[in-house]
């Protein structure tokens, strides 16, 4: 929890001087596509009788260099299969969980190796239980609310240089619903682990003869 209240406190007091480095800045005009980013994490967890995995695509737009915004999407498959560890077999029974959802965010950057991250996510969960030896499925679909706050660290980071970089964040979840899938049993936040690469879009110079469909120079 002092990890979270501790960017929020970053976000907020950082906002104010970066807006008005943004107000001395020169302008540039509207939209600008070679600001655009995509990029995305992966997860992936496994054990005895346990898998995990799990993608969140992302696609942003860099307002300035300290300042990125976006949407998110996420999708988690869970299954857990029960063993017997007397015998080491399977018993039949198992769990499976499937998490979709969507969202917004943005980061602020206070360096350019660091920056402080805020997601809203809205998340339906498909849970099944099978309690194996024929018995009857148990089904249930739920809805959560969720608003990830965090921090994280970017390595090769150069806002207007046009290379991938690789991101990683600790994220919570502070609304802590019922149905979240970022709480456990009692309700208490768990810390999301998330590592991926960010590539931008529409950047680096471009060959002239390729625009005017001849021959590309080399």
């Amino acid at each position: 929890m002092k990890q979270v209240l501790a960017s929020l406190a970053l976000l907020c007091a950082l906002t104010p001087a970066f807006a008005q480095q943004a107000a001395e800045a020169p302008k540039t005009g509207g939209f600008q596509k070679d600001r655009l980013f995509t990029g995305g994490s992966l997860s992936l967890g496994f054990g005895t009788g346990y898998f995990l995995g799990g993608v969140n695509p992302m696609l942003g737009y860099r307002i300035t260099n300290w300042l990125e915004g976006g949407i998110a999407v996420n999708y988690t498959f869970t299954q857990i299969k029960s063993i017997d560890f007397n015998t080491g077999q399977r018993t039949g029974e198992k769990a499976r969980q499937t998490i979709f959802g969507a969202g917004a965010f943005t980061r602020i950057y206070p360096v350019r190796f660091l920056f402080a991250h805020a997601q809203f996510e809205r998340n339906f969960i498909n849970f099944t239980y099978d309690p194996g030896s024929g018995g009857e499925l148990y089904r249930e679909k739920r809805q959560a609310n969720s608003f990830l706050v965090g921090a994280g660290y970017t390595s090769g980071r150069d806002p207007e240089g046009g290379s991938p970089y690789g991101f990683l964040s600790v994220l919570w979840d502070v609304l802590k619903e019922e149905n979240s899938p970022y709480v456990d049993a009692y309700g208490r936040m768990t810390p999301q682990v998330r590592a991926g690469l960010i590539i931008p879009l529409f950047q680096g110079p471009r060959n002239p003869a390729f625009d005017r469909g001849g021959p590309l120079k080399r």
